[in-house]
């Protein structure tokens, strides 16, 4: 970044043609499989059964986490959406309160350095 940014630059960097990680996609269908199976066998565990008795328990466990944490990711991404619009939107509103910085060299930042012995 050989130029200063403005606000709204600094805003949107790095958001064009971006997609989301493979894990980030995933996350609520593997941890939704996770603690639906795990609520199936803590429910014989504590029942005294056998661990994977009821597959039905454990398929309404996975089917209820993964809609559960799948409606979480989509509030979540929906709320920092917003949040980014309402960012955006102030910043355009008010361009004089984000003035674009001025460069600095790297030898006006640093301190300078003194042994100590």
């Amino acid at each position: 970044m050989s130029s200063n940014l403005t606000a709204i630059e600094l805003l949107n960097l790095g958001n064009e043609g971006r997609q989301k990680p493979v894990l980030n996609q995933y996350w609520p269908y593997l941890l939704g499989t996770f603690f639906g199976v795990g609520t199936g066998v803590m429910l014989n565990f504590g029942t005294k059964r056998p661990l994977f008795s009821g597959i039905q328990k454990h398929i309404a466990g996975v089917v209820v986490w993964t809609s559960l944490l799948t409606y979480v990711t989509n509030k979540r991404e929906e709320y920092l959406a917003e949040k980014d619009a309402v960012l955006r939107h102030y910043i355009q509103l008010h361009p004089d309160d984000f003035p674009t910085p001025e460069r600095k060299k790297i030898a006006d930042v640093l301190e300078p350095w003194v042994p100590i012995r």
